[in-house]
């Protein structure tokens, strides 16, 4: 991999201030590029851009909300007007709210939508120009596993995630007559960030991400290799890609299964009263790269939550072969 390619080679990073954006801006900065970073949260942003300066990349603050397409207009301009080309665009903003579907106010539903699906398409509208008119250009899609793995007391999240992936899919046929434009989406499993801090929470308990959970580091890593040399979608941490299958081979029962989990856990999680977090605006806590969870591992799963995903899909393929086994039988 020669990073030699990233220097001073303009790179916007959405959601900069904290967790996987963060990771992916200081991951970036030692290979001397010149970094765009996004965010609400101006101070946040003023933090990671010293960093970045520190070692040794040139730093652009941008504040940003992602849900407001003309911000994301502004930003692709002031890339531009900083550096004269956009090389990667990096979209990576996002939020999560959890509780009962009907129990979440309508409006925290669509909150999440504008910015995890919304706030991509604006991000790609605003920057497609300038990769037409450069005839290349990267564009990172930071989705998650959650673009094929459904999320119980997650539905606003699931349908952003969901629809992402379809998004991003659509716009890949479409730029097939633009070979130097590249259209990569990131699938990684769930990640030791303080994103679960910031979650909007309605269930009335402590939330903690689901194991195993993944150094954001790793998805900064990837991003790294894609922006020298993309490719359509890359799977981070071996659970994501055995949560993918085991709901592709039997979606039912996976997501049946993820449901019991999560309601076996609401019952033992200790009382919280609902919040907002930072779902309408920026916080001021934790907007570091990790969350400090104790089970995370910075460079792959424990081997018992691996062989436990892999017990999930072999299940799921054992059920998904009797089902339709019976259902030959009967016929």
């Amino acid at each position: 991999m020669n990073t030699e390619l990233l220097e001073k080679k303009a790179i916007v990073i959405t959601g900069a201030s904290s967790g996987a954006g963060r990771a992916a801006a200081l991951e970036f900065a030692k290979y001397r590029p010149a970094l765009i970073l996004a965010a609400r949260n101006e101070e946040a942003l003023h933090e990671v851009a010293a960093e970045c300066t520190e070692l040794g990349a040139l730093t652009l603050v941008v504040v940003t909300d992602v849900t407001d397409p003309k911000a994301m207009i502004n930003l692709a301009n002031a890339a531009s007007d900083w550096m004269g080309r956009i090389d990667v665009w990096i979209n990576n903003a996002g939020v999560l709210a959890a509780g009962e579907f009907d129990h979440t106010p309508v409006e925290v539903h669509e909150q999440v939508i504008q910015t995890n699906l919304m706030g991509y398409i604006y991000g790609a509208h605003a920057v497609m120009p300038y990769f037409k008119a450069q005839r290349k250009g990267v564009l990172i899609n930071n989705i998650s596993i959650g673009g094929f793995l459904p999320v119980p007391y997650g539905a606003g999240y699931t349908a952003s995630k969901f629809g992402l992936r379809g998004f991003s899919e659509a716009l890949k046929g479409e730029l097939t007559g633009w070979p130097e434009i590249h259209i990569c989406d990131l699938y990684p499993a769930f990640l030791d960030t303080p994103g679960i801090y910031h979650a909007g929470n309605y269930t009335n308990k402590v939330l903690k991400p689901a194991p195993p959970v993944y150094d954001p580091a790793l998805v900064a890593k990837a991003m790294i290799k894609i922006a020298i040399d993309p490719k359509s979608s890359q799977y981070v941490g071996g659970a994501s890609r055995l949560f993918k299958i085991s709901h592709a081979i039997f979606p039912e029962l996976t997501t049946k299964f993820s449901g019991f989990l999560m309601r076996r856990y609401f019952k033992r999680a200790g009382a919280l009263p609902p919040t907002n977090g930072n779902l309408f605006n920026t916080v001021d806590y934790a907007m570091s790269t990790n969350g400090g969870f104790s089970f995370s591992r910075p460079a792959k799963p424990s081997r018992k939550y691996v062989a436990g995903a892999a017990i999930l899909a072999t299940v799921a393929a054992g059920a998904a072969v009797l089902y339709a086994k019976n259902r030959y039988h009967s016929g």
